[in-house]
């Protein structure tokens, strides 16, 4: 990864990639120590340290770059955008007119595909950051969270979280356009590893209190980078289908005869199913501490023994909803039907299984094969810090699997691209 970073920066044109990708996550960063008009910070964090830590804000947190728990301008971080592209594009499956624009409207289709998901990344901006305000409000009387309550204190608020989630999709867009890497993908990465200092912080003062023994520490260490190899070797890893095309005559030519492969992602969804099971598995315990009754009573008793992140039956009903939305996800990537038509109408063929039905169902077995491996691959990386969380007694190990994933996708797929714009240039110094 280092050889192909230092390459690239040789390369004029690259360079300039690179450094403009840079100065706009330095931007996103430097948003990230702007507060909104109206908070109290300090409150703030102590409140969400004590009441949300467990919840799916927690995720939220984590995904901003803690920005979220100090009510900075990019507080939403890039979610509603997120949100909003997944929102699109289930409905895209699910209406007749979306799914013609998005495959017959070429490309003013996608642009137009691309606006409507702009607007509904502007409406959640609005939803999600009343509903911010609305928890301030809640809580204001306990924890002093906001300096006023007044109409225009509330406005000022919704509309700053509005503007900076808006502004990190234009930035994302921009590195999409003039950077390298997906814009979005890069913003979460570059949100996540800004945790790692204020972590290993916090390790050497448990280390320094003797809350954390040094064996501990380095058994963490260790394993995080195990998990880190792990996770390499599984995104990389992919199940090839043999495929081949036979030979036809056009005019004077003849085509085909050529073998080839259908590639299966051993993990094709990536990590939406580990976000979306975190966001319903923890719904029950955000909406207890949006009410205030998780102090005694018999709502106080659940949060404690069943919505709680470090609770078995939390664990149970995770484990299953990560492999039912890796499932989902499958189901919606790829089409075993339509991949079986298109070989039959290019003359390709799956040795040992006839062209049309056959095909489809031999598809859809690996797929299923796959994904069940691919599903319990994403549950154990989800899982396993939780666990080791419980026995350390360390409950920030929570939400460690999705942040690794997250970080060591992003940092392939970015080498990925340099690499393939390294090797355009060579070829096309060649042609030159």
């Amino acid at each position: 990864m280092f050889t192909t970073l230092r390459n690239a920066w040789k390369i004029p044109e690259l360079r300039k990639k690179l450094v403009f990708t840079l100065v706009v996550l330095l931007l996103y960063r430097l948003g990230n120590c702007v507060p909104v008009p109206g908070v109290d910070v300090a409150n703030l964090g102590r409140y969400f340290s004590q009441q949300l830590s467990n919840t799916v804000l927690g995720l939220y947190n984590v995904m901003s770059g803690s920005a979220f728990s100090q009510a900075t301008v990019f507080a939403l971080g890039i979610q509603p955008y997120i949100n909003a592209s997944i929102i699109i594009e289930l409905l895209t499956i699910a209406i007749p007119a979306l799914e013609r624009l998005a495959k017959e409207g070429g490309e003013e289709g996608k642009k137009k595909i691309q606006k409507i998901t702009r607007y509904t990344t502007v409406g959640l901006g609005l939803l999600m950051g009343f509903a911010y305000f609305v928890m301030l409000k809640n809580y204001n009387t306990q924890f002093a969270l906001l300096t006023s309550t007044s109409f225009m204190t509330g406005f000022v608020i919704v509309v700053s979280f509005t503007a900076g989630a808006s502004l990190l999709m234009w930035l994302g867009e921009q590195i999409d356009e003039f950077g390298i890497g997906n814009g979005i993908s890069m913003i979460l990465f570059a949100g996540i590893i800004s945790r790692i200092p204020s972590l290993i912080g916090n390790m050497i003062t448990s280390l320094q209190n003797g809350t954390l023994k040094w064996y501990v520490a380095l058994l963490l260490v260790v394993g995080i980078v195990l998990m880190m190899m792990f996770i390499v070797f599984i995104t990389n890893a992919e199940r090839r289908i043999p495929v081949q095309y036979a030979k036809r005559v056009v005019g004077r030519k003849m085509y085909g005869g050529q073998s080839t492969h259908l590639p299966v992602k051993v993990n094709m969804s990536g990590v939406l199913p580990i976000i979306f099971a975190q966001s319903i598995a923890s719904l029950p315990a955000t909406i207890i501490a949006f009410t205030g009754t998780s102090e005694g009573g018999f709502w106080g008793w659940m949060n404690k023994y069943v919505f709680d992140s470090k609770s078995v039956i939390y664990m149970v009903v995770y484990f299953l909803l990560i492999i039912a939305f890796s499932y989902f996800y499958a189901t919606i990537q790829f089409n075993p039907v339509e991949i079986a038509n298109n070989l039959k109408k290019n003359g390709g063929f799956i040795p040992g299984f006839r062209p049309g039905k056959p095909t489809a169902d031999f598809i859809f077995k690996v797929i299923n094969k796959i994904t069940l491996f691919g599903a319990l691959y994403l549950a154990v990386v989800a899982l396993l810090p939780i666990i080791v969380g419980v026995v350390i007694k360390n409950s920030s190990l929570a939400i460690g699997g999705t942040s690794v994933i997250i970080v060591v996708g992003v940092a392939l797929e970015t080498v990925k691209a340099l690499e393939a714009q390294m090797l355009m240039r060579h070829y096309k110094g060649f042609l030159e």
